[in-house]
């Protein structure tokens, strides 16, 4: 299950130091990279994984059915 990503940012002619940190950010930000290894920091039990998600999932129609009474 582990799978191996690498994001290279070589910086551009004329490019500051900044820019290419920030360029390399965005690539990691998108390929989700922070996200999968905060999740995977520890480990969480199917059952609460599915409860958590269920939980999400309400909250978001909650706010849909919100907005859509107030139209």
């Amino acid at each position: 299950m582990s799978r191996t990503i690498n994001v290279e940012t070589p910086v551009r002619n004329n490019e500051t130091v900044d820019r290419a940190l920030k360029r390399f950010s965005r690539k990691v930000k998108k390929e989700g990279i922070i996200d999968s290894f905060r999740e995977r920091r520890y480990y969480e039990k199917p059952s609460d994984k599915k409860r958590r998600l269920a939980k999400r999932r309400r909250q978001i129609l909650r706010r849909l059915k919100q907005k859509e009474e107030t139209i």
